[in-house]
């Protein structure tokens, strides 16, 4: 399941030894510690730019040991990182990010909220950030968190007084936070917010400052620190056996995309925040003096709060039921509270710590992990009571609204299960993620829909009801509809059940690449949403592409099977580029849509129904050389991209690299980060330069200098920088226009640098050896020229090529340019040209 008993902060035991998707089962030490969080009254809201900006220490103490209810609130979905475990970029990786926060918050017990920016990249100023971001937008973005959440605290990551020290995402971050902190509580601003939400006003705003801010440790220890708190976020938990420091790491090791892997410590750590508005508390280690965290802030709270204190104290771990009754009464009391705010909220986790207590199991498990609308589903409903006390399933009510009545008595221990059938209604939405559903710009995601604005997944809407009565008080229980299945490996695996359309295709490439005017086939997958799918399918091509057959007819008897077909394509004779789409066709209806299934294991299972749209290129290319080599580093798709303009690739790992296996190769690529998450390169290095001097071509894709495996990176001098040009328009001068690798096999202009996506390159080298030449210089509006994004040198017989140049980027968009400048880069030095363009002048 998809969504987790937030209640429970310490569920870091059990989701250890579990998959992502397992419902949470907490044992009686996190029942308790979810008991004294229902007599906190207190909340904290740690803000950001990205995913992995989020000091999970702060968060999971926060959470934790405070008690409060804690939420990370990340501008971005974090889409224009890089992927070290997979090939998905852009709105897919947006996707992967997004769940591995959620599961960092399942282990750190915080809460996840998003605005509508679009992560576009790395930015160097606010100023360029805020105007590719609407601002405006953002900053109701993040008002209305603020007004929904209403944090007493609010704490900065980044620096809003820095602007330009860092990237601008950050910088903007907490200015926007500091301009909201200003304004959430006036009517005046954001007003049509206000039919849904309270103005509110946060008591404290923080920046989490720490030496590295400063520059150094020594002129953080000589700072004037009267402005800040220190907090001691190394302290140790019994009930869990772990510090919070060891359970802050296991949070953050989920952003496994961006290779965060965190190992835990033990003894106390020092975070510290420093006070930007509101009263200072004069307790240094309190940084909720003077607010008001017990039942008593809320109008006929105290009795609640009495009897949840009495739960406390006479907690038996041996018998956690004997709580319920009082747990009871709480929830009854409140029931006829006035402030709707905490009502909301404590009624969810009283709910969740009465059912825990009564080892309450409910389940709904679907036959298949999708439907479609207007399809009839089964589902396998269980119910399981393990306590002595005496609880009755009044109702059960299924998610197209139909109440089963069964007035039947839980006993201990004794499982019931109902199997019932139910058809998805017509008007029901797909559950795709809601942020992908229209069209965006560069800065920001298209979310029209208010309610869904901020929440980190489409919510779910297939969910039935359990109406169950304790102690004469009947509660009702809402769970969304799962799938499950048996794994002969894993055991019990579970998945979201998901909405789908009735048929989904894709093209087996996002990008085909014709290098000349001969045909290629190309394979369109269908995928049966339902059984009994009877239609065409069709490609849509401007004139000038010629497709046969004109559509193919599909017959695909059971849902979830796939049927392939060819369509054969003959590219015009003149360069051109072009959008292509399936469409199928069903009883006069057409579908469009992808359907992408991402499956990692410490991710619930998921499905993304996108636009199924791939790009076409007829380009005008050249190459020599047939065979290479291939070292994949962090992941990336170049390999796919060299094939398909006729490259024979292998993909080699460094136990292959040997001067045996490497001498049959006309040039060895190596990927993006491989020098980072590779350390047995070092050992081959020396096997690589040796290949080059005996006329081998060696590539070599961006690298960071942070983590680098090898002591020597290129058989000449050759240091890495941070430099990076985020313009992906920039200017692009050549600096030794004569070179052979901008003139041989293709001639390369200013022209091969249009189109390019999201950046130029990064992590430029700043200094190398007299033996390389610089090729290029780019740089960004207002900054020094960059002269090290592309450099070559020889090297005996060979070449040794290092590249910043966003390669990565530009394949999967399809970008001409790329793939012409990328095949010089490989037949530099080589003799025969293999592959000639035809196109007419």
């Amino acid at each position: 399941m998809k969504k987790i008993l937030l209640a429970f902060s310490f569920s870091v035991v059990s989701f250890i030894n579990s998959y992502a998707q397992q419902p949470q089962k907490p044992d009686a030490s996190e029942i308790f510690e979810s008991i004294k969080k229902l007599n906190f009254l207190g909340s904290v809201l740690y803000l950001a730019a990205h995913p992995d900006d989020e000091n999970t220490k702060l968060i999971s103490y926060m959470a934790n040991e405070v008690k409060a209810r804690t939420a990370y609130l990340s501008l971005t979905r974090g889409d224009g990182g890089q992927n070290l475990i997979g090939p998905e970029l852009r709105e897919l990786l947006g996707v992967i990010r997004t769940e591995e926060l959620l599961a960092a918050r399942r282990i750190d017990g915080g809460e996840q909220f998003f605005t509508r920016a679009n992560d576009f990249g790395f930015s160097k100023h606010p100023d360029e950030t805020l105007s590719i971001w609407n601002k405006n937008q953002v900053l109701s973005d993040v008002v209305l968190a603020i007004r929904r959440f209403q944090p007493d605290i609010i704490i900065n990551r980044f620096d809003h007084r820095s602007p330009g020290t860092t990237h601008g995402h950050h910088t903007s971050s907490a200015m926007l936070s500091v301009e909201a902190f200003d304004i959430s509580n006036k009517t005046e601003q954001f007003p049509d917010q206000l039919k849904t939400v309270d103005p509110w006003q946060p008591k404290r705003l923080f920046f989490n400052t720490s030496w590295w801010f400063y520059g150094s440790k020594e002129k953080f220890d000589a700072a004037d620190k009267s402005k800040l708190l220190q907090l001691d976020t190394g302290v140790y938990f019994p009930s869990s056996g772990l510090s919070n420091t060891e359970i802050s790491a296991i949070s953050r090791s989920q952003h496994k995309s961006q290779g965060f892997g965190n190992t835990g410590t033990r003894g106390s750590e020092y975070e510290y925040i420093e006070l930007l508005k509101g009263d200072m508390p004069i307790d240094p280690n309190n940084i909720f003096e003077g607010i008001n965290t017990t039942w008593s802030r809320v109008k006929g709270g105290e009795a609640i709060g009495k009897l949840l204190k009495q739960v406390e104290q006479e907690y038996d771990f041996k018998q956690p039921s004997s709580s319920i009754p009082n747990l009871v009464k709480a929830y009854t009391l409140i029931q006829n509270l006035e402030d709707t705010h905490w009502k909301t909220i404590k009624s969810n986790d009283i709910k969740h710590v009465i059912a825990a207590c009564a080892g309450l199991y409910l389940e709904a498990a679907a036959n298949h992990n999708w439907a479609t609308i207007n399809e009839l589903v089964n589902l396998n409903i269980e119910v399981v009571n393990r306590s002595n006390l005496g609880i009755t399933l009044e109702s059960i009510t299924l998610p197209n609204g139909t109440s089963l009545s069964k007035n039947m008595t839980l006993t201990n221990n004794k499982k019931f299960n109902f199997n019932y059938d139910y058809t998805i209604a017509d008007t029901t939405k797909l559950t795709t993620p809601y942020w992908l559903l229209e069209q965006g710009t560069l800065g920001m995601y298209k979310v029209d829909k208010e309610a869904l604005i901020g929440k980190p997944e489409t919510p779910r809407t297939q969910n039935v009801i359990f109406n169950i009565k304790i102690a004469n008080i009947n509660i009702p229980f809402n769970k969304a509809v799962i799938y499950k299945t048996n794994d002969p490996v894993k055991g019990e695996v579970y998945k979201p059940f998901e909405i789908i359309p009735e048929v989904t295709s894709q093209l087996s490439e996002p990008v085909v690449i014709f290098a000349e005017d001969t045909q290629k086939q190309v394979a369109v997958k269908v995928t049966a949403g339902r059984s009994n799918i009877i239609g065409h399918v069709s490609l849509q091509t401007p004139d000038n592409w010629n497709v046969t057959p004109e559509s193919h007819t599909l017959n695909i008897a059971n849902k979830g099977e796939t049927q392939t077909v060819l369509f054969t394509v003959t590219p015009p004779k003149t360069q051109s580029e072009v959008k292509v789409a399936p469409l199928v066709t069903l009883n006069g209806k057409t579908f469009s849509k992808a359907l992408i299934e991402i499956d990692y294991e410490h991710i619930p299972f998921q499905t993304v129904v996108m636009p199924n749209e791939s790009k076409f290129v007829r380009l005008d290319i050249k190459r020599k050389g047939d065979n290479i080599a291939y070292i994949q580093g962090a992941g990336d798709v170049v390999p796919e991209s060299l094939r398909q303009i006729g490259y024979q690739v292998a993909e080699i790992t460094p136990e292959d690299i040997t001067p045996i296996n490497l001498s049959r190769f006309d040039a060895v690529v190596v990927g993006i980060r491989a020098y980072n998450t590779l350390p047995d390169l070092k050992y081959k290095q020396q096997i690589l330069f040796d290949y080059v001097a005996n006329g081998g071509n060696l590539i070599v894709q961006y690298n960071t200098s942070h983590q680098l495996k090898v002591d020597t990176l290129a058989p000449y001098a050759l240091q890495l920088s941070r430099e990076r040009v985020t313009d992906e328009n920039a200017k692009v001068t050549f600096l030794d226009p004569d070179n052979e690798l901008l003139n041989s096999p293709n001639k390369i202009s200013e022209k091969d640098f249009e189109g390019w996506t999201q950046e130029r390159g990064l992590y430029f080298p700043s200094q190398w050896g007299p033996e390389f030449t610089p090729l290029l210089e780019i740089h960004d509006k207002n900054e020094s020229k960059k002269e090290g994004s592309l450099l070559v040198a020889k090297y005996g017989k060979g070449h040794y090529i290092y590249t910043g140049l966003s390669f990565f980027r530009e394949f999967p968009a399809g970008v001409s340019g790329a793939f012409r400048l990328f095949a010089n880069m490989l037949s530099i030095g080589k003799e025969n040209i293999n592959l000639t363009s035809n196109l007419n002048d």
